[in-house]
C-alpha cells in the first residue's frame, strides 16, 4: 500500500486552459507540468479532452452544438476542482471562442482563476506530428470536421501564454508554463 502523500494546502486553484489544434503538444505539455510540480506537493489535476470524451462527454459527437457542451462540461468540473483549491490542467482542443469564453467566465462567477494558454504550434508542424493519425485519414477522406482543416480553429485573442510548441523544447515550454503560474502566484 503506498503512503498518503499530504497535499500543501497553501496554493490557490485555478484552471489553466491548453487549447490548440490536435498534436500541437497540449497533453504533452500538461503532463509534464504535472510531473514538475508534484515534488511540491501541489494538487494538480489532468482533465485531458480525450479522456473525457471516453465518459465525462461520451456521447457527443464533433458537431459545433456537441463541441461547445464538451468544453462546457470539462470547464465545469475544472471549475469546481480549482474553486477547491485544485490546481486543473485541461488539454483541451475547445476550437472556438465563445465555448472557452464561456467557461472563463463561469470561473470568473466563481472568482476563479482561469489561465487561458494558446500551444500555438501550426497546423503543418502538427499534420507531421499526426500522433493520433487524424490528419492522415482526413486526408485520405476518411475524417471530415478536424479541427484546423476542414472545421475551424478560432485561437485565443488574447491569451495568457502562447507556446510556440513547434519552435521551442519541451522543457522550454513547461518552463514559460511555471513561470506564468509562479507570476500569478500559483505555484
Amino acid at each position: 500500500m503506498t503512503p498518503h502523500r499530504p497535499y500543501c494546502t497553501c496554493w490557490p486553484g485555478a484552471t489553466v486552459w491548453l487549447t490548440g489544434l490536435p498534436s500541437a503538444g497540449k497533453s504533452t505539455i500538461a503532463a509534464e507540468a504535472a510531473r514538475r510540480l508534484e515534488p511540491d506537493f501541489r494538487r494538480v489535476e489532468i482533465l485531458d479532452g480525450d479522456h473525457s470524451r471516453t465518459l465525462l462527454t461520451a456521447g457527443l459527437g464533433f458537431s459545433r452544438e456537441d463541441r461547445f457542451v464538451n468544453v462546457q462540461r470539462i470547464g465545469l468540473v475544472a471549475e469546481v476542482l480549482a474553486r477547491n483549491g485544485v490546481l486543473v490542467l485541461a488539454p483541451v482542443i475547445a476550437p472556438y471562442a465563445d465555448a472557452r469564453e464561456a467557461v472563463r467566465k463561469r470561473h470568473e462567477q466563481s472568482a476563479t482563476t482561469y489561465l487561458e494558454v494558446h500551444v500555438a504550434t501550426p497546423v503543418e508542424e502538427c499534420a507531421r506530428r499526426d500522433v493520433k493519425g487524424l490528419y492522415a485519414r482526413q486526408a485520405t477522406g476518411a475524417l471530415t470536421g478536424l479541427t484546423g482543416v476542414d472545421d475551424p480553429y478560432e485561437p485565443p485573442a488574447r491569451p495568457d501564454l502562447v507556446l510556440p510548441a513547434h519552435r521551442q523544447s519541451l522543457d522550454e515550454s513547461v518552463d514559460a508554463l511555471l513561470r506564468l503560474l509562479a507570476d500569478r502566484g500559483l505555484a
